[in-house]
């Protein structure tokens, strides 16, 4: 196991360097940043004198080497805009965007095995056929028109819940549903299926031929065996988490670290781009490797030590 995990972290270090070497290369390709800091009546001394407090006066590669020097000390340089240091920006916002995707995550967990379970048990009830309705719906409707769609109906029309900004758990509940709403779906269909194909295997013949009660072959033999497909679509759903929560996030008007990234690239703050994605990737490096580690202790059966061996 401590083999297999110092390989990952091996691996992710090179997966975080090329990414942040791709995006300091690509970000300058967007254009001049000065331009958007300066009057169009500033002199050609201002705007020089600008370029060289930020670096962006030396050369390319130049700049790409001050950049890897900064980054083994998580030192972005300083936001353009904000005039702070650019991972000060980055891990100001960074947990409330942690907060909605928490919040997300046990929504999608609360609703979607329940409902997967019970879609699974009861094939062919009315409950199930609108439970199978509401996902083929929820998975068609984009992130952003569910959240447009939530603020008329619960803020505009009915007024129950606040449509922008942060502050109580009721600012909570609209941009945790939208973010969450394409997980939900998702884990219904998954749940369902793998507990439809586990019910109808020899094990769970046996425990009913030797008269245990239904809902614990439920619990203790069928459920347990579905939750490694969940996890791992879980682990494949952080991407869209992330991605989606830049949208809502910029819906919703929401503090967090995807609305500090749409301003940053509409901006073409350099550092702040940099050390937002840096946070970001490593975020769900890790957590992908916290997953991997997590089979193991789910399913017996896995063992990374035997299968390096």
């Amino acid at each position: 196991m401590l083999a297999f995990v110092a390989q990952r972290i091996a691996q992710l270090v090179v997966v975080l360097l090329a990414i942040s070497t791709f995006l300091f290369f690509a970000l300058r390709l967007s254009g001049d940043p000065i331009a958007l800091l300066v009057p169009p009546e500033a002199t050609p001394a201002t705007i020089e004198a600008i370029r060289v407090k930020f670096g962006l006066d030396q050369p390319l590669l130049v700049q790409y080497w001050t950049f890897l020097k900064g980054l083994t000390r998580l030192d972005f340089g300083t936001s353009i805009i904000h005039r702070v240091p650019a991972i000060t920006v980055a891990l100001t916002a960074l947990p409330n965007t942690i907060m909605l995707a928490l919040a997300a995550i046990v929504l999608t967990i609360v609703v979607a095995l329940p409902a997967g379970t019970y879609a699974a048990i009861a094939r062919n009830s009315i409950p199930t056929r609108l439970i199978l309705f509401g996902t083929a719906l929820g998975q068609a409707m984009p992130a952003f028109w569910m959240g447009i769609l939530l603020i008329l109906v619960f803020s505009v029309t009915l007024g129950l819940l606040p449509s922008f900004g942060h502050g109580t758990w009721r600012h909570m509940i609209l941009p945790a549903i939208t973010v969450s709403s394409y997980m939900v779906v998702r884990q219904i269909r998954l749940v369902r299926s793998e507990m439809l194909e586990t019910l109808h295997r020899d094990y769970i013949r046996t425990a009913t031929a030797k008269g245990l009660p239904r809902h614990v072959i439920l619990a203790k033999h069928a459920f347990k065996n579905c939750l490694l497909p969940v996890i791992t679509v879980i682990r494949l759903d952080l991407g869209h988490l992330i991605g989606g929560a830049v949208i809502t996030e910029t819906i919703f008007a929401w503090p967090g670290i995807g609305r500090e990234l749409v301003q940053a690239v509409l901006q073409r703050d350099y550092p702040v781009v940099q050390a937002i994605v840096f946070i970001t990737a490593s975020a769900v490096v890790l957590i992908n490797l916290f997953i991997e580690i997590s089979y193991a202790f789910i399913d017996k059966r896995i063992s990374y030590g035997a299968a390096r061996a």
